[in-house]
């Protein structure tokens, strides 16, 4: 079912690319000083569609989602792969008494 008005069921992750202006530093070199860019309102991140900066609000929002996705991928990565050693480690209660057989 395609929503035709009204505010979005759950926020949907935009592309976000580096501000090609500080180049993700936030800061742009003034004359004696560094001042914050404009470009990205000192966040060096991006819209990647419009290339424009977010407003504060959404930018947190967005980066929130962005680091919850990269944390749940870093987790998947780091489980240990299952296979027959875990199965051999397991109890599986067929031996005598209930006890572990691996059959060796």
């Amino acid at each position: 079912m395609k929503k035709s008005h009204g505010p979005a069921f759950r926020k949907e992750l935009r592309p976000l690319m580096v501000c090609g202006i500080c180049r993700g530093a936030t800061v742009v070199s003034g004359v004696f000083h560094q001042l914050d860019c404009t470009a990205c309102n000192a966040s060096g991140w991006i819209c990647a569609q419009t290339g424009e900066a977010l407003p504060p609000a959404e930018l947190v929002q967005q980066l929130s989602l962005k680091l919850r996705n990269a944390l749940a991928e870093l987790a998947r990565a780091s489980q240990p792969l299952g296979g027959a050693h875990e199965l051999y480690e397991q109890n599986n209660r067929r031996g005598a008494g209930g006890s572990n057989f691996t059959g060796d």
